[in-house]
């Protein structure tokens, strides 16, 4: 199994761990410490060894910090975690709704007198402390760099992830590594940049047509990239992870142990272009004057996937959607109440190991059935392992890591007989999604300009959902990429070939979970009669191909427009799914299918 249900994590181990780390913080002088969950590449997803904030306070979602003072702890977490936290940290760790309440506004509000704050340079993002300490000005409040006060007091600190990286095909990749250098190293150079340091994983990754296994469900390896103008690249990387490479990375290319990299950064001639938001705190200190924001040079072409990124990306989705029905198929075969939500995460990743091109799950499989599905980003535990009941939603969240592509999807699941409140909830979410995959829209516009499209149904009747419609994903790489997303904050412009997410949602706490997803990629618009030909459109074509349950579907609720959609939908994924299935998935799949 690539998935474990193992609790790891417990909510009364918070308070002692809390206890050793505000000793540290009174031998250095401190107020308060500040515990990200970051590491020092600055990648959303981490290793053991860097699960500091989850170690310390019993929180494991994916985003949020905490910052801990002698008389209170705060965890800030977005809306995706507000009911997920209630039940991981203990009542000595006061859940703050964040980015509502800032860092900087909390700090002011517990320190009105002032006070030292450290934080570990390596784990914060330049801008994020650039941004705080504005903020702070004038409250006696200081931001102070120290080391890390929590690997101090965790006495078995898993090690460095250490694992080998092995290059990834140009079938797959589309673009040779050398293509990719010698084409972002011009465009430094027109800029008038004489380099530019990269720490995300994927970014390098990319960059180089390699891909490791430091992360779990990520296909990334740890390491620093500085790319220069003149088309050199020095990685550095530990060269034990780079031994089965041969001759890949070729002549461009400089592998350096990573304890050089600090030093390799001051040796830099200027100017040299960062990211802040992606690149740590220690890094702006080292470049100084010579640093200059210009973002991650590999993130908008990573973004923009090439026409073999696409094709395989497309391929991996008609596979993976047959392993997803055939574990559909098999759920709808078993009555209520015989079978748990590990059993089924278990089941699917059965059905998806048998595609050779497997190499990993995308993330842990979200299986929540009734209050769990309420928690956006539940993970099962032994502790947690519930039955499915008749009456309930099942929401099923899950992907695959495959040689050519990155998937994830999302079904919600009728178990036995549901209630009408839950299928007309159900209904306003498919209607968001279908008015997110038929939408045209024109060229220049972010995701914050087109996301409320698929929240339309739901505000109608005075519901909403805390998260945002859509994330980027990467092909054989992140689940989430950025710098897409289909969010109210997203300002980067939606370009071809850009993959994301479209999964409206609504959730009722202690009740019912519901979330619709597929991924689709940007293309220009066909023309239309009438249209304007001399205005640039953009449009949606779905990668994924599984039944959205028909039973949940309340059909008067369905415009024409929306019924005729989801008819072609469903006649498209049973004629693209029912060659790669089963005897007993094919008939499944006819009924699942069916016009409404």
């Amino acid at each position: 199994m690539f998935q474990s249900f193992e609790v790891t994590a417990r909510p009364e181990q918070g308070p002692p761990r809390l206890a050793a780390l505000r000793a540290e913080m009174a031998a250095e002088g401190l107020d308060g410490f500040l515990i990200p969950r970051a590491d020092a590449y600055q990648g959303e997803y981490v290793a053991p060894r860097d699960e500091r904030l989850a170690w310390l306070t019993g929180f494991t979602g994916s985003a949020g910090f905490c910052a801990a003072l002698m008389g209170v702890a705060g965890v800030f977490i977005d809306g995706r975690y507000r009911t997920q936290v209630k039940a991981q940290v203990a009542s000595d760790y006061t859940p703050v709704p964040w980015p509502d309440i800032s860092l900087s506004i909390w700090l002011k509000e517990q320190l009105p007198d002032g006070g030292k704050v450290g934080f570990d340079p390596w784990l914060h993002a330049a801008g994020q402390i650039a941004e705080a300490q504005k903020d702070l000005t004038g409250s006696g409040i200081e931001l102070v760099r120290t080391a890390n006060l929590v690997d101090r007091v965790w006495e078995d600190q898993p090690d460095p992830p250490m694992n080998p990286v092995k290059d990834h095909p140009i079938e797959f990749a589309g673009e040779s590594a050398g293509s990719k250098i010698e084409r972002l190293a011009q465009k430094l150079h027109d800029a008038g940049r004489r380099s530019a340091v990269i720490t995300l994983p994927d970014s390098i990754m990319w960059l180089l047509n390699i891909r490791g296994s430091d992360i779990a469900y990520n296909p990334v390896a740890h390491g620093f990239a500085i790319l220069h103008s003149d088309g050199r690249v020095d990685l550095f990387m530990a060269e034990a992870k780079l031994s089965d490479l041969d001759d890949h990375l070729g002549t461009p290319v400089t592998q350096h142990e990573p304890e050089g990299f600090l030093d390799a950064l001051a040796a830099l001639e200027g100017p040299v272009q960062v990211d802040p938001g992606t690149v740590p705190q220690i890094v702006a200190d080292a470049l100084g004057d010579r640093m200059v924001n210009g973002g991650d040079p590999c993130a908008l072409p990573k973004a923009c996937k090439n026409p073999a990124e696409i094709a395989g990306s497309a391929e991996a989705h008609l596979r993976d959607a047959a392993a997803v029905v055939e574990l559909l198929c098999w759920l709808d075969g078993q009555a209520p109440g015989t079978v748990t939500e590990t059993q089924v995460v278990t089941r699917l990743e059965e059905s998806r190991r048998r595609d050779n091109a497997l190499q990993d799950i995308s993330f842990d499989t979200i299986a929540g059935t009734g209050p769990n599905g309420a928690i956006m980003h539940y993970r099962v535990t032994e502790d947690t392992d519930s039955r499915l009941e008749n009456g309930q939603l099942l929401v099923l969240d899950s992907g695959g890591q495959y040689l050519d592509g990155t998937t994830d999807i999302t079904r919600t699941i009728a178990i036995g007989e549901v209630g009408e409140e839950e299928k007309t909830c159900y209904t306003r979410v498919l209607k968001g999604m279908i008015a997110m995959s038929m939408l045209r829209w024109p060229v220049g516009m972010a995701g914050r300009d087109i996301e409320c499209v698929a929240r339309l149904p739901l505000w109608l009747a005075g519901q909403d959902f805390n998260h945002g419609v859509g994330h980027g994903v990467g092909t054989y790489l992140s689940v989430h990429e950025g710098p897409q997303r289909l969010s109210r904050v997203s300002h980067v412009p939606l370009e071809p070939g850009m993959i994301l997410s479209n999964e409206p949602g609504y959730y009722r706490e202690g009740a019912f979970g519901i979330r619709l997803e597929n991924l689709v990629v940007v293309e220009e618009a066909t023309s239309l009669p009438g249209g304007d030909d001399e205005r640039a459109m953009l449009q949606w074509r779905t990668l994924t191909y599984v039944p959205l349950d028909r039973r949940l579907i309340m059909v008067d609720m369905l415009a024409r427009e929306e019924r005729v959609w989801l008819n072609a939908y469903h006649r498209d994924v049973a004629e693209k799914i029912r060659p790669r299935l089963g005897e007993a998935a094919q008939l499944w799949l006819d009924a699942a299918t069916a016009p409404v």
